[in-house]
């Protein structure tokens, strides 16, 4: 398998089925009104910055980086089709997102998950490159169905 990241524009069909794979998952595992994810209009905006995973034509994974402030992004829309989970992917597009965070000057990166022990597989890869639990950052507030993470990218070792 030969993967390779791209940015994307948001257009191809493969990216609409993932993204819609994504929000109907989401809202499986938690309740309507604690689902952050995004649907593509609000991924089409300037702050965020959305990057897909191939290995020729087959999608392998996605992932999203928002800025937030000129030194905090959050990671958004992190997904890998359920047909193709274990293949690197996540880990290829989240190492790419810190990355491209720590060249954007970014001191802290973070982000926003469930709960529900579906997550766990996701809680394990994002403390496997740094991350730490945090509390609520942005406008998000504390509730049993969220879980932060925070990376500071000042303190962080290179994990790649």
């Amino acid at each position: 398998m030969v993967m390779r990241i791209e940015l994307d524009d948001l257009t191809r069909p493969q990216v609409h089925a993932l993204l819609e794979e994504h929000l109907a998952h989401m809202f499986e595992l938690s309740p309507p009104e604690q689902v952050f994810a995004l649907d593509l209009a609000k991924l089409r905006v300037p702050e965020i910055s959305f990057w897909t995973v191939w290995d020729g034509e087959q999608l392998l994974g996605c992932g999203a980086l928002k800025t937030l402030s000129a030194t905090h992004g959050e990671i958004k829309s992190m997904r890998t089709p359920a047909k193709m989970r274990g293949n690197g992917a996540g880990r290829a597009v989240l190492v790419h997102i810190i990355a491209t965070a720590r060249q954007r000057g970014y001191q802290t990166l973070s982000l926003e998950t469930g709960t529900h022990p579906a997550f766990e597989p996701a809680h394990r890869l994002y403390r496997s490159q740094g991350f730490q639990v945090s509390g609520p950052f942005g406008d998000y507030l504390v509730d049993p169905h969220s879980a932060f993470m925070q990376l500071r990218l000042e303190q962080a070792d290179d994990p790649a």
